[in-house]
């Protein structure tokens, strides 16, 4: 618990810092007093409550979101490498609103979810069906199979934009960048409300999720049925990487580097695994978010850009280390 409580300090610190850099600097104590409803000046009460407050809290948000989905997808896969961006999910819930905001640009707000849980739902029975077909290799095949039907999609959403109006594409290409910078307060609400509707599944769902981490031969000792246990946590995986993409885009590696890196601070069970997961991916999203804002500004760098930095490596690290592994 010590672990958690510091990760929830490092979140509070950045969070402080997010709302103080940008282009109208802030000190602690003018951002104190504007979230106090003592703003020093006019500029500052917009500045904090209208933009760097809710950008702030979304990328937190869906940080929190995009990890605890990936913890969830690598618990009940036993895949170390599962992540939501790379074997497709993010890249269905991402065509799906794609092809909506190039076909129908006055699609309300609300809508954009419920189209990402589709699609994200979608690719991920597909990948299941065929990574799922026979017992041997299945982990590695669920990995590969992902990243195929992943490029299929990237390729059809790459087609939306290139064939749809131009300023149908460039709203869908802004938001494909996986950037958090016109994140309102409707987003947070959006997120939050996922969040608070999902929390308590997730913690219903870490019990079978313990099992299911030890194998289905021991999952059936325990009285579970498989594979409907396995077909809700992956629904549940899908419904929490959806909405996040639905609201701020595709931001990737997310799920793979967070549930890892709360593996390396603690060697817990599943429920405090996933707590450590949620923060550790809203520290990622919200450093990745704030790094994009201040290192070569004014030009801000979309936050899964940063993500991917971080991520790619350790992908390529994890897939060395499970080649070596099977070899031995």
């Amino acid at each position: 618990m010590g672990v958690l409580a510091a990760l929830l300090g490092m979140i509070c610190a950045l969070l402080l810092g997010s709302l103080m850099a940008g282009s109208y600097p802030l000190d602690a104590g003018d951002v104190l007093a504007t979230l106090a409803g003592r703003a020093p000046s006019e500029m500052a009460q917009t500045v904090v409550w209208q933009f760097r407050f809710p950008r702030g809290l979304a990328a937190l948000a869906a940080g929190a979101l995009l990890a605890l989905s990936g913890a969830t997808l690598q618990n009940v896969t036993r895949n170390p490498l599962a992540d939501p961006s790379l074997v497709g999910v993010s890249q269905g819930a991402g065509l799906a609103v794609v092809a909506a905001v190039v076909a129908w640009p006055e699609l309300p707000q609300a809508m954009r979810p419920v189209l990402a849980f589709g699609g994200a739902l979608a690719v991920a029975a597909l990948i299941q069906g065929i990574a799922m077909r026979r017992s041997g290799g299945a982990t590695m095949r669920f990995i590969l199979t992902g990243i195929g039907v992943a490029a299929f999609i990237s390729a059809l959403t790459s087609a939306f934009l290139t064939y749809g109006q131009i300023d149908r594409a460039l709203s869908a290409l802004g938001w494909l960048a996986g950037s958090v910078h016109a994140a309102g307060w409707s987003e947070v609400a959006v997120l939050g409300g996922v969040f608070l509707c999902l929390a308590p599944a997730l913690v219903a769902a870490s019990r079978p999720m313990a099992a299911m981490r030890m194998g289905p031969e021991m999952a059936v000792g325990l009285g579970l049925r498989v594979d409907r246990t396995r077909m809700a946590l992956v629904t549940l995986s899908v419904a929490l990487a959806a909405a996040a993409v639905a609201m701020v885009g595709p931001i990737g590696f997310v799920g793979l580097v967070a549930p890892h890196l709360a593996h390396r601070l603690a060697r817990s069970g599943v429920g405090l695994h996933l707590a450590l997961s949620a923060a550790a991916g809203a520290l990622l999203v919200g450093a990745a978010d704030l790094a994009g804002r201040i290192v070569f500004a004014p030009v801000q760098i979309p936050a899964g850009l940063v993500t991917a930095l971080i991520g790619v490596p350790l992908f390529v690290w994890l897939l060395l280390r499970s080649q070596t592994r099977a070899s031995l």
